[in-house]
């Protein structure tokens, strides 16, 4: 899919700058099949790459400018100059941060960077939690060092991507979007160490698909709750003593428990709990075992729902309807929370029930229809053929 980005970025550079793009870079968006918000807390994740991402027609310039097409809002256009300083901007260009703040983070580490003519498009549904930003952060990357003669490893180019949420854009998010668009492997999920960027491929299994279906229900909260709940995680380790809770256990939280508010102690509790079953997640899925999987995703929504309280009421009643419809695996919400998409790692043959029941099923109940993507686990992020 990312491939047939091609000839529309090839279409806007010539149109735009009147002449056929050096190279093409992509970089895929992601799902997490389980994992979620441990990522800041230095704990565990299981993501895959998958089959939707950005696509970045680029050419070196003479100058030091970086000029920026974005294909995908009517050719908006933004562009700087890498000897002054980068301004973050609002409004129209807001969507240039991203790139801004990636080009900011590689300086800051002292790469020389060329200038650069970058037409952007890509096919990640935007505001539903499967990173079209660290997607487009990491596409960027792979782009400029790329041009600029630079090899980075692709844990480097996801701390610059990261750096562009947190230092540019002022996103408080963790370390997983980035890494699994940068080191992302075929036909493989991603168990990845928050803490130390380990990273271990786990098998997918044979015959098994990866459903994202979009709620539709546009994440208008994320921002400000998702830096809430970092702060609540934050708070919770300070009172249980830890770097960070990736550090406790149950027993611990528990010994505190009259020391913490109701709220701390929830939050502390999914954290803890999210991150052993993502660790037991990993050994079922490289066993095979969908139906652990599917117990474990099972638990994982639950857990979001009732102590991290990030789940919507369209979401609950979308992982309703595909665990009542599925014959094995497991669904689950995924992402920052308060709208997206759910996920599920179902038998292939489920496919289509599944399709039915969210089509018939989900607008009956919410008055919102569902868009459902059948996903590959894909590879991470680089150059891809010249020739469109």
């Amino acid at each position: 899919m990312i491939e047939a980005l091609k000839p529309k970025a090839t279409e806007a550079f010539v149109r735009i700058f009147g002449s056929q793009p050096e190279q093409f870079y992509q970089a895929p968006g992601r799902v997490n099949l389980i994992g979620e918000h441990t990522d800041y807390n230095d704990g565990f994740v299981l993501p895959c790459a998958i089959n939707h991402g950005t696509v970045i027609a680029a050419s070196k310039r003479t100058d030091d400018k970086i000029v920026l097409i974005a294909c995908d809002y009517d050719d908006a256009r933004s562009e700087f100059d890498l000897n002054q300083p980068l301004e973050k901007k609002e409004g129209d260009e807001f969507w240039s941060n991203y790139i801004r703040g990636t080009t900011q983070a590689l300086m800051n580490k002292g790469h020389k960077l060329t200038g650069a003519n970058l037409v952007i498009t890509g096919d990640v549904p935007q505001g539903t939690g499967l990173s079209s930003s660290a997607s487009l952060e990491v596409a960027t990357g792979t782009a400029l060092c790329h041009l600029s003669g630079i090899t980075l490893p692709g844990s480097e180019l996801a701390l610059a991507g990261q750096s562009a949420e947190n230092d540019f854009v002022g996103s408080n998010t963790g370390i997983m979007d980035q890494m699994i668009s940068a080191c992302g492997k075929d036909d493989h999920a991603m168990m990845l160490d928050c803490r130390s960027l380990e990273t271990t491929p786990v098998s997918m299994p044979e015959k098994a698909a990866v459903v994202i279906v979009n709620s539709n229900v546009r994440r208008g909260l994320v921002d400000s709750e998702y830096n809430t709940r970092r702060q609540n995680c934050e708070d919770a380790a300070r009172i249980l003593g830890v770097k960070a809770l990736r550090d406790a256990n149950i027993d611990l939280l528990n010994s505190h428990r009259e020391s913490m508010d109701e709220v701390s102690y929830k939050r502390a509790h999914h954290i803890i709990t999210e991150n052993q079953r993502t660790t037991e997640a990993a050994k079922a899925l490289a066993a095979g075992d969908l139906t652990r999987m599917g117990e474990l995703m099972a638990q994982s929504h639950i857990s979001m729902a009732q102590d991290f309280e990030i789940t919507v009421p369209a979401i609950d009643i979308l992982v309703d309807i595909i665990a009542s419809t599925k014959t094995d695996g497991g669904v689950r919400m995924t992402g920052g929370g308060f709208g997206g998409c759910v996920v599920a790692l179902v038998p292939e043959t489920d496919i289509p029930a599944i399709k039915e029941a969210v089509a018939r099923q989900y607008p009956e109940k919410t008055g919102l229809q569902g868009d459902v993507y059948i996903c590959q686990a894909s590879c991470g992020a680089g150059v891809i053929a010249s020739k469109a």
